[in-house]
């Protein structure tokens, strides 16, 4: 079962269901008192049978093209593991002449590369745009599968993600780290969620990254879930020590998909991910000038 934020065309918001055929169907909060958002439904106990109890039966069933997709956060903070695929590792050696030898120790070591990668503020939605910083001139996606956790560290859900990042800034010293991930529009997220009772084992989410240029393709790989060194529970175990999550999380779990280094994202680019089994994230590309 998938789940998702969509707009109607009245402007209302709701939180719905998704059909693999692409139907829609809006939910009624009003049934259970204790649920007022998505993320209420994510950590209770049992999400797929309460969504199916809040399914709005006099509601009519819509279409994908009839609703407008959003973000599928909150208030989770959103977090980031790097280094997680070997494409990663030699990618990160490459941009990084002071720092290769740092990628090349987190790849194999027990403790994972952690970062705090945006707040709701900072997310972008299906069709809303990500950003290249205005000040870096060599930016790229990184497509990742995108885990939501409760605030006692379960696995609740799954989505796509796409972890922008200035490789020219990160790779002039790992230091900077913060500023080639953190900015506004930094982070794209959904369409949908899928509910983790219902997804499939991790080789089974393929993953493909598309870029567009002026209607043309100008970069186009698949990798799978499947080649990630770590383990889901692993760096959630990670993520959950000495940390406090009382929104839960969306932990983005790295990106075995990089452009070759002559690549770097423009204006009015359009970046799709797709996820199998969830959907696709399509995001413009935005880049103001200084």
């Amino acid at each position: 079962m998938r789940l998702a934020k969509v707009r109607l065309g009245t402007g209302e918001d709701h939180a719905a269901t998704v059909a693999d055929d692409g139907e829609v169907r809006i939910l009624d909060f009003s049934q259970v008192e204790s649920v007022n958002t998505l993320t209420d439904i994510l950590h209770g106990p049992d999400p797929t049978g309460l969504t199916k109890f809040l399914v709005h039966q006099s509601a009519p069933a819509l279409t994908t093209d009839q609703v407008q997709f959003l973000a599928p956060v909150d208030d989770q903070e959103v977090w980031a593991a790097g280094v997680t695929y070997k494409r990663s590792q030699v990618a990160r050696m490459e941009e990084s002449e002071s720092g290769a030898s740092h990628y090349d120790k987190v790849y194999t070591a027990d403790r994972p590369e952690l970062f705090m990668k945006a707040t709701a503020s900072r997310v972008s939605g299906p069709d809303e745009p990500v950003r290249v910083r205005h000040d870096s001139e060599w930016s790229v996606p990184e497509p990742e599968l995108a885990l939501f956790v409760t605030p006692t560290g379960e696995l609740c859900g799954f989505t796509v993600g796409n972890d922008m990042s200035a490789r020219d800034i990160e790779g002039e010293n790992p230091l900077y780290l913060p500023q080639a991930k953190v900015y506004r529009q930094c982070c794209g997220l959904g369409p949908s969620i899928l509910l983790a009772r219902d997804a499939p084992e991790r080789s089974s989410f393929g993953i493909r990254l598309t870029i567009e240029r002026r209607g043309e393709v100008v970069f186009n790989d698949t990798t799978s879930a499947g080649e990630m060194v770590r383990e889901f529970d692993d760096l959630i175990g990670w993520l959950m020590r000495e940390n406090d999550f009382p929104n839960g999380a969306v932990l983005l779990t790295g990106t075995g998909l990089v452009p070759p280094d002559d690549f770097t994202l423009r204006n009015g680019d359009t970046v799709s991910i797709t996820i199998d089994g969830i959907g696709t994230l399509t995001n413009p590309v935005v880049q103001a000038t200084p």
